[in-house]
């Protein structure tokens, strides 16, 4: 895996550099923060600008536009298995419009709510989504400290809650459905930092809770990606500290990590905050990588999934 970050530094601006290119500069004003990207088969790349609540589109041409605006406070984001963008939605008090998890036909424009309730109770912040191979979809509620579940046909389930688990943040599970991965991103004193691990019932029911890997004291993961052999792709660490608990311990950047837990590359990313990761590209051995303001994007050995 190569290390320099080739073609790097979309920003939301317009401007397309590569790192080498790029000129030293000091941040004026916060524009955006980018999260969430999902890459299609045509390979179009989505990702969230949390801040000004848009989702945006980077055409496998290179051009940046917006797909969506509002969009809900969208967050995490997911391409199912018939190209349907899923996506985490905080919700806008000022609109009306309540916490939810959506699926958007990109050839329609139709948005189809598939989950904003559970046992009659609204959702509190759906923030990070992932797919399995049964298209059941599994998405984090962190305020609402629990992880879902949407069968195929509709169907929701909360698979884990409260006080098993504490902020639940990104998620994926592994190529062969096996084994599901949850970051738990608590910025407590104390709090659980840390990617937990599970095997997944044929029931898609979770067992055997272990730890995979421990951030602490440093910032936990936010979102992660995974190869088709099973390595973790986790966007982890922060270059300046942000007034919790969480220390500079952890590295910024992306962490890879063998099925075993064992570190296997670290891939540094110059900006803060790093919050997530996606493969894409026609030979899937591009990895997509929000951070601040900025898409940043740099190949891999192995092709990834689109979990």
């Amino acid at each position: 895996m190569r290390q320099n970050l080739r073609a790097a530094a979309l920003f939301l601006a317009g401007a397309f550099l590569s790192a080498a290119q790029a000129p030293e500069v000091e941040v004026a004003a916060t524009v955006a923060f980018t999260e969430g990207p999902a890459v299609n088969s045509a390979g179009h790349v989505y990702f969230t600008d949390t801040v000004n609540s848009r989702i945006m589109n980077l055409s496998a041409e290179g051009k940046l536009t917006v797909f969506r605006h509002p969009s809900n406070r969208a967050n995490g984001l997911v391409f199912d298995a018939r190209g349907r963008l899923v996506a985490c939605e905080a919700g806008d008090p000022a609109a009306g419009t309540p916490p939810r998890v959506t699926r958007t036909d990109l050839a329609s424009g139709r948005i189809e709510v598939l989950a904003e309730r559970y046992e009659g109770k609204p959702l509190v912040s759906p923030n990070d989504v992932t797919v399995d191979a049964s298209n059941r979809i599994y998405f984090t509620d962190m305020g609402g400290r629990s992880v879902y579940r949407i069968d195929a046909e509709g169907g929701i389930a909360r698979i884990l809650s409260a006080p098993e688990i504490e902020r639940p943040n990104g998620l994926i599970l592994s190529p062969d459905d096996r084994i599901f991965y949850l970051i738990e991103a608590n910025q407590a004193e104390n709090g659980a930092r840390m990617i937990r691990a599970y095997d997944v019932r044929p029931d898609g029911g979770l067992a055997n809770r272990r730890v995979f890997h421990n951030f602490y004291p440093g910032r936990s993961g936010d979102g992660m990606a995974i190869d088709t052999q099973g390595n973790l792709y986790v966007a982890a660490g922060l270059h300046r500290r942000r007034g919790s608990s969480e220390t500079l311990d952890t590295r910024p950047g992306v962490h890879v990590f063998s099925p075993a837990g064992k570190l296997l590359e670290f891939i540094p990313i110059p900006e803060d905050t790093i919050t997530n990761c996606a493969f894409g590209g026609a030979d899937m051995k591009t990895l997509y990588v929000t951070a601040g303001k900025t898409l940043f994007r740099t190949r891999t050995k192995i092709p990834g999934t689109r979990r």
